[in-house]
């Protein structure tokens, strides 16, 4: 196992405030290797040598190492949750909730966020060379599951030296991901922070994720996941798939409010099959914008991952069971108008963990701005997650970073 690290400096002596701008712009960018004698070992039987984590981190570890936050991304986020975006040039995805003073506050806790095994920012995927061929994985690169993401992360934590977390938080994905860590490893987890999220995949999301597959798949330029051989990109389905997946995110109020029936550009319609309409033009935007970040093989394979979660299979079927004995102190967060996890999803978890004696809040946030609250600017979210973690870190007997 090896690792390569570098951290940029800013090479002249700055004031507290100069200093936290330039972490935020600047974080130590990180990847580690693990080589043959640490394979990854996958559910679908395969074991998974060498692999690659690419991960942020942000804030300072304190002396005990009891601070530490693990932030686990969404479908199509990256390890870059408050930095700025190397591709896109854009702000850190979740810099609403990650930064001094806000919710998960780098001052006072050391922020880890890795790049899922899978992905394609810098962990092993679909994209990254098979050392066997010496070209990119493509379509032999072996199907991996929500709790595979789980153990590479666990395994990052062990590199970390990292015994046990003072938090793992995340939102959809992220927040099955969240999920299984208070199960999978429940003595290394003290507070779960799961929003937007549920148990398992429903019917509806897997039936949302084929329509995206199958979207890809079909495009002439997918050339059976080998497009890296032609020099080519399934843009037209990858997009597809985006645009599809996009509508789910938001809500129909929040569309009705931000683009309603207006025309783009335009006084009169064409009568054609141009973009006339403003909400057409946005989701062309989204999936034009997309297809310049992110692999279509990862978007094929994550979204398999997602499907296949279900936390109650592994327990007889009964979701109580995989919280039993559990110590992790859990906030389960939904949104009224978020239709692709509603709320019942996210009330069955929390009644699970009732049933188990677990110690868990809830609320269900009212909003029109759908799935993608929990990126949004969503005050009742801020406050709520501030004083779940103030209230675990008081219980804990947190020490910040020195």
């Amino acid at each position: 196992m090896s690792e390569v690290a570098s951290r940029q400096s800013a090479g002249k002596t700055m004031s507290r405030s100069e200093e936290r701008a330039h972490e935020a712009d600047h974080p130590s960018s990180q990847y580690v290797v693990f080589g043959p004698d640490k394979p990854l070992h996958l559910d679908c039987g395969v074991d998974l040598s060498p692999f690659q984590i690419a991960y942020q981190c942000y804030g300072r570890l304190n002396a005990d190492r009891s601070n530490a936050i693990l932030i686990c991304h969404a479908l199509t986020g990256d390890q870059h949750v408050f930095n700025t975006h190397p591709i896109t040039g854009k702000p850190g995805w979740w810099k609403t909730m990650v930064g001094p003073d806000k919710p998960i506050d780098t001052d006072r806790y050391f922020v880890i966020c890795s790049n899922v095994v899978g992905s394609c920012m810098g962990s092993t995927g679909p994209s990254s060379t098979n050392p066997a061929t010496g070209k990119p994985w493509g379509l032999d690169f072996p199907v991996i599951t929500i709790p595979d993401m789980v153990r590479a992360q666990a395994m990052l934590i062990d590199h970390l030296g990292i015994r046990k977390l003072f938090a793992v938080v995340g939102g959809s994905m992220g927040g099955m991901q969240t999920l299984q860590w208070a199960t999978a490893y429940p003595e290394r987890v003290f507070a779960a922070l799961a929003i937007a999220c549920g148990a398992k995949h429903s019917a509806q999301n897997i039936a949302f994720h084929e329509l995206g597959r199958q979207a890809v798949m079909a495009d002439p330029d997918w050339r059976q996941g080998r497009y890296f051989e032609h020099g080519v990109h399934p843009r037209r389905g990858l997009g597809v798939a985006r645009m599809a997946a996009h509508i789910t995110y938001l809500s129909d109020a929040a569309l009705h409010r931000k683009f309603g029936r207006r025309l783009q550009d335009r006084d009169e319609p064409t009568f054609s099959f141009d973009a006339d309409f403003e909400v057409e033009s946005y989701l062309r935007h989204q999936g034009s914008s997309f297809v310049e970040r992110f692999d279509a093989n990862s978007y094929l394979y994550l979204t398999r991952a997602m499907d296949y979660f279900d936390i109650a299979a592994d327990h007889n079927g009964v979701l109580a069971q995989a919280f039993l004995g559990a110590k992790t102190r859990f906030c389960v967060i939904s949104f009224t108008s978020d239709w692709l996890f509603p709320g019942s999803e996210a009330r069955a978890v929390v009644h699970a963990l009732n049933a188990s004696s677990a110690r868990v809040s809830f609320a269900e946030i009212t909003t029109d701005k759908g799935h993608d609250a929990f990126l949004l600017d969503e005050p009742e979210l801020f406050a709520i997650s501030h004083a779940f973690l103030e209230s675990a870190a008081s219980t804990h007997g947190l020490n910040a970073a020195s």
